[in-house]
């Protein structure tokens, strides 16, 4: 039987219109966020989820906890999942960092997939940390329906790595926030079966 993973992205935050970089930086869903994963609640509650992850940040938390609640679940917290550590850009507008930091910011632009944030992380980096948890959460959990809550950043890893995508191409994977993605594995394989599909949100 298969294994079948519903990856989310968490919700709006607090502060999305600014578009600013988050990483790290524990903001919280805003009320659109809410609505967001209500409305991706709705669409999962006839799936017989078995279990339930997210990274430990407040953002995926609230959105795992709003998509559990029709199944009794509680998401289980893993660090692993967490955004990218952007360093000294969180918290900055891609407008500010150009502005205080044209090279550095000329050379995410040119190579995303082999990209150091200034003390923060690169691709290699969450994918060290993220692929082997999402692998051994799989594992455990083998021929079950699981959910797992993360990031933009992480959540394209994982499909790049399981899809056999390469780094370079990772923003070529849509993340929009509170959006589905699915894929399953069996007999050794991963196939991806949705991408990036939101909910409509009732105002």
């Amino acid at each position: 039987m298969p294994t079948t993973i519903y990856l989310v992205r968490h919700g709006s935050v607090v502060g999305a219109e600014t578009r600013r970089f988050i990483g790290h930086l524990d903001v919280p869903l805003s009320p659109r966020g809410e609505a967001e994963a209500a409305a991706l609640a709705r669409r999962l509650a006839g799936v017989k989820l078995t279990a339930a992850y997210s990274s430990d940040l407040s953002r995926t938390r609230r959105t795992a906890e709003l998509l559990v609640a029709p199944h009794g679940l509680q998401a289980v917290a893993r660090p692993e999942l967490r955004e990218f550590s952007m360093g000294r850009w969180e918290g900055l507008t891609a407008e500010e960092i150009r502005a205080l930091d044209p090279p550095a910011f000329a050379a995410w632009m040119a190579d995303v997939g082999r990209f150091q944030f200034p003390e923060g992380e690169s691709l290699a980096d969450v994918e060290a940390r993220a692929w082997p948890t999402f692998e051994s959460i799989a594992e455990r959990h083998a021929g079950g329906s699981i959910l797992v809550v993360a990031h933009g950043g992480p959540n394209r890893i994982l499909l790049c790595r399981a899809l056999g995508v390469p780094p370079a191409r990772i923003l070529s994977l849509g993340q929009d926030y509170a959006a589905l993605s699915v894929i399953e594995h069996d007999r050794g394989r991963w196939m991806l079966r949705l991408l990036n599909h939101r909910e409509p949100v009732r105002e």
